[in-house]
């Protein structure tokens, strides 16, 4: 059975896709911070027919992170698909001229480099398979700056740079990086079935080769 591990799992996007990659086959690795949240979820998805489990893991944490993805693939399996999607703090989304070293730093600790050591956890077992998918969901402060988001407009376009190198470096190799930017809340962006019709472009994202970077809508109609 093939794993999907969701970073930033929670019973929005993370559970609509947990339900479309089960539909596939995959079992799933649910990572987030609250561990009692976690096995909630899972449960959950456990009714539905969905092999779920949960992880208790902080992104900022190095050594919670690592713990979590090895725990997942030793109780599941290797871990060959990754949604890196975790929920910025609203911390970060203070205006420019509020933010500070400390707090920049943390953002970039959330989204860049929670994702390269997630990348360099997973990638071994995605080699060895010969196939993979590392899929990033990030907001519309990755495709263009705004001075009232000043934490993601720092950290997004990090992650995504460091996500659109691998997707350059590892094509050849079968394993696919895509980013999926969502430039808005997604209950407020009308969407003909909700948060599933989200999902399900993540699945299509991660099964068919393609350009790194995918716009769920334009981004001058995004709805923050």
């Amino acid at each position: 059975m093939p794993v999907i591990a969701i970073i930033g799992a929670g019973p929005g996007l993370g559970a609509a896709v947990a339900r479309r990659f089960g539909r596939e086959g995959f079992a799933v690795a649910l990572i987030s911070r609250d561990q009692s949240k976690l096995d909630a979820l899972a449960a959950e998805l456990e009714t539905a027919g969905v092999t779920a489990r949960g992880f208790a893991a902080d992104v900022r944490e190095p050594a919670q992170l690592e713990s979590a993805l090895a725990r997942a693939a030793a109780e599941l399996g290797p871990i060959t698909s990754v949604q890196y999607s975790p929920l910025p703090s609203r911390d970060y989304l203070k205006p420019v001229l509020d933010l500070t070293p400390e707090l920049a730093l943390e953002a970039l600790q959330f989204s860049a480099l929670g994702l390269i050591r997630t990348v360099r956890a997973v990638l071994p077992a995605m080699r060895e398979a010969g196939h993979g998918s590392i899929i990033l969901i990030n907001g519309g402060t990755s495709a263009k700056s705004r001075a009232g988001f000043a934490g993601t407009s720092l950290a997004f376009p990090a992650e995504s740079a460091y996500g659109e190198m691998l997707h350059e470096t590892l094509e050849g190799e079968g394993i696919r990086v895509r980013q999926l930017v969502i430039p808005g809340g997604i209950p407020k962006l009308q969407l003909p079935n909700g948060i599933d019709d989200v999902a399900s472009r993540i699945w299509d994202i991660h099964a068919a080769a393609g350009e790194f970077r995918t716009m769920l809508i334009p981004l001058e109609d995004g709805r923050e």
